[in-house]
């Protein structure tokens, strides 16, 4: 089932949030698909890469892009984003673990720092406003993100993301080392590169991006098979990563696949709590609420403290329409897992749904303090406010959420609403401003 709001798309229970983060043509922006469950899986995985690589998994956060092609890459030292594509495509957490270590790499060794400071020699930084509008919200700092939300050229993005082979060499020595270092099994890189062995000879319009931006050649594929045969630490498959790819790859797949797909291959998913999920994904996706409910609740009652699980039942209920249901279960996530943002914006929508919309605004502003890149959690909160009253400040909140999705036209009309009735000198009104600011200095350009 799939529902248009303005442009934030949702599928069900998968939010594909249009922070612009790329620009891929005139028409069309990449989107970040939010999960807290999937987000929480990739960090699970990606952290004991990072930390062998110096950084820290709580400053550098792993994102999913929903697009189909095979591709990872970085735009600054805090993000990592990885394709869904990928995510589908690859057959092992290893594997995954690789594609982060690579990306690691980059930021390890200075290739972004570098491109930033060319690009801000070369006065083309405002061609990746975008790029950096999502950087700047992920960090946290809305106000920042409205400030810089601009138009993003689909050429210098090209040219940012386009590693040299120096880079490229550079990282998988990285890469391997932080693998080993992790007790990952190297074997994964070599894995990952022979996806993409077959794209070498197509025509670059036919090519997946990650090839034009980490360019593969075969001295350098030679090199990475020498510098993993040569290695001579011993690593042990690592349970704990095998169940986190498999249930990130699965919530994925039960979300994007046919449900008839799902069932099929869901008692092959590893672990019978996971199988559950996306069984109850699927019978949710054919409204069979029975079904859907009894598998979730058996997967609960295997791991009773997983917030997750819990969340995905408050989805279900909430676009079952039993939304007082819904509310009870998102709490007891909440309870759960208090710190995470995505799961108070489910029970903020809740609580919205089954007409709270006092309670929905006290729950949804202080997602909003946690995490400012779900701009449903900012549509939400627009509601919530006009439906407690507060016209100005619905109007400013919307005047963000269109700025983080670089409708600067449309951020302008709300900012200035907003701005004519909050009080002047305000904390609210300073936001306003940033957004008309923003709009005019796009209007200049």
């Amino acid at each position: 089932m799939y529902q248009a709001v303005l442009r934030v798309i949702r599928v069900t229970g998968l939010a594909l949030c249009l922070t612009a983060i790329i620009a891929t043509g005139p028409a069309r922006a990449a989107q970040l698909l939010r999960d807290a469950d999937i987000e929480y899986a990739l960090k699970q995985l990606g952290a004991p890469i990072l930390r062998a690589a110096g950084l820290s998994p709580n400053q550098v956060r792993i994102f999913l892009i929903n697009d189909n092609s095979l591709n990872a890459f970085v735009v600054d030292t805090q993000h990592i984003f990885i394709h869904s594509g990928l995510l589908s495509k690859l057959d092992s957490a290893s594997q995954l673990q690789a594609v982060i270590a690579h990306e690691a790499a980059h930021i390890s060794n200075g290739h972004i720092s570098r491109r930033m400071g060319n690009l801000r020699s070369a006065r083309t930084a405002a061609n990746l406003g975008l790029v950096l509008a999502a950087a700047a919200a992920a960090a946290g700092s809305g106000q920042a993100a409205a400030g810089i939300a601009i138009g993003a050229q689909s050429s210098a993005l090209r040219s940012f993301l386009a590693h040299t082979r120096a880079e490229e060499a550079s990282a998988d020595i990285s890469s391997v080392r932080y693998m080993l270092r992790a007790g990952v099994d190297p074997k994964g890189a070599i894995e990952v590169q022979e996806l993409f062995r077959g794209q070498v000879a197509l025509a670059e319009s036919r090519q997946d991006p990650y090839m034009r931006s980490h360019p593969l050649t075969r001295d350098r594929l030679r090199a990475l098979n020498g510098l993993v045969a040569s290695a001579s630490a011993r690593t042990e498959p690592d349970p704990a990563a095998n169940y986190w790819f498999a249930r990130a790859q699965g919530k994925l797949t039960a979300f994007t696949r046919a449900p008839s797909w799902t069932l099929r291959r869901a008692d092959g998913s590893g672990s019978a709590d996971i199988a559950q999920m996306r069984k109850a994904v699927a019978y949710h996706r054919q409204s069979d609420l029975r079904r859907a409910l009894s598998n979730i609740d058996a997967a609960i009652g295997s791991r009773p403290n997983d917030p997750f699980l819990r969340e995905l039942k408050g989805q279900i209920l909430l676009e079952s329409r039993r939304a007082s249901d819904a509310v009870a279960v998102y709490s007891a996530a909440a309870r759960l897992a208090p710190r995470e943002p995505l799961i108070l914006g489910g029970l903020g929508r809740a609580h919205l749904a089954a007409g709270n919309a006092g309670e929905a605004l006290r729950v949804l502003e202080t997602a909003r303090g946690r995490d400012f890149r779900d701009t449903r959690i900012l549509r939400d909160l627009a509601v919530a406010y006009a439906k407690t009253g507060n016209t100005a400040m619905a109007s400013l909140v919307t005047a963000e959420r269109y700025a983080l999705q670089g409708r600067l036209k449309d951020a302008s009309i709300h900012a200035k609403r907003a701005e004519g009735v909050l009080a002047r000198g305000s904390g609210p009104w300073k936001r306003a401003q940033d957004v008309l600011d923003a709009a005019q200095r796009a209007g200049r350009r």
